[in-house]
């Protein structure tokens, strides 16, 4: 067993069972069992996103299928879209205030975060108010977070701003109150990919967005660094159009 690993392999053995020993997930990885159990053991990502019983069997918190229970241990606010378009902006703050405070997300800056709270709201349900009339209501399906919280290390917190997941992509929005790219922004919303990557899954497509809510009718692309790789930039006006470059649904 030579086969090379890594953690996004591991967790999804794991949320495919109700409870595995490390051998099984080696054995069904063709990996060596030392190799899984450094994953296992070393990674602070992989203790958060997953434990282990009495039994010594592996259990993921969140299930790497629609619903995707167990997503509210790691994010202020979790709903699907329904619920959340449906909520009074009162409701969903408070739902939110509560979340964050359940996954210690610091609120001390009241004033601004909660005035960026609000802005984010506005434009996730501009957005749907976008896609319903174009992809019916199959999109109100589609689930919602805010303020996604996971811990890398002891020390450092990854934050996502609003993740809202269709059938097979999760789209990473990072929210920012500008009306220009600022390069060190862009490294910013696409360095959560890896770790949504283990956390949500093979099957699904990670999209980093940068949505600037201070600009209007923007839609681009920038580059990630000195890599050829880019992502999207958009206004929160035009937020629709980077689901439909993605998603197709202007298409003929």
């Amino acid at each position: 067993m030579t086969s090379e690993i890594d953690g996004r392999a591991v967790c999804s053995v794991i949320c495919r069972h109700d409870g595995i020993r490390a051998r099984e997930i080696a054995d069904i990885l063709h990996a060596d069992r030392r190799a899984v159990n450094q994953i296992l053991y070393r990674s602070p990502l992989m203790k958060e996103l997953c434990y282990q019983d009495r039994d010594y069997c592996w259990h993921g918190i969140m299930k790497q299928a629609r619903p995707h229970i167990g997503l509210q241990e790691f994010a202020g606010y979790y709903a699907p879209a329904e619920v959340f378009t449906a909520q009074t902006e009162e409701e969903w703050l408070a739902s939110l205030t509560e979340g964050c405070k359940n996954i210690g997300r610091n609120l001390n800056d009241t004033r601004g975060l909660f005035h960026s709270f609000r802005d984010c709201r506005e434009t996730v349900l501009r957005l749907f108010d976008d896609l319903v009339p174009m992809v019916g209501k199959k999109c109100l399906t589609w689930e919602v977070a805010f303020e996604l919280r996971l811990k890398q290390s002891r020390y450092v917190r990854i934050y996502a701003d609003v993740l809202i997941i269709t059938e097979n992509r999760v789209f990473s929005l990072e929210f920012k109150m500008k009306d220009r790219v600022d390069p060190d922004e862009v490294l910013q919303a696409a360095k959560y990919s890896p770790y949504l990557e283990i956390m949500f899954g093979p099957d699904y497509e990670i999209i980093p967005v940068l949505v600037l809510t201070r600009q209007r009718e923007t839609f681009d692309f920038a580059a990630i660094g000195k890599t050829d790789a880019v992502l999207p930039v958009c206004s929160g006006d035009m937020l629709f159009n980077v689901f439909d470059e993605y998603m197709g649904f202007l298409k003929t």
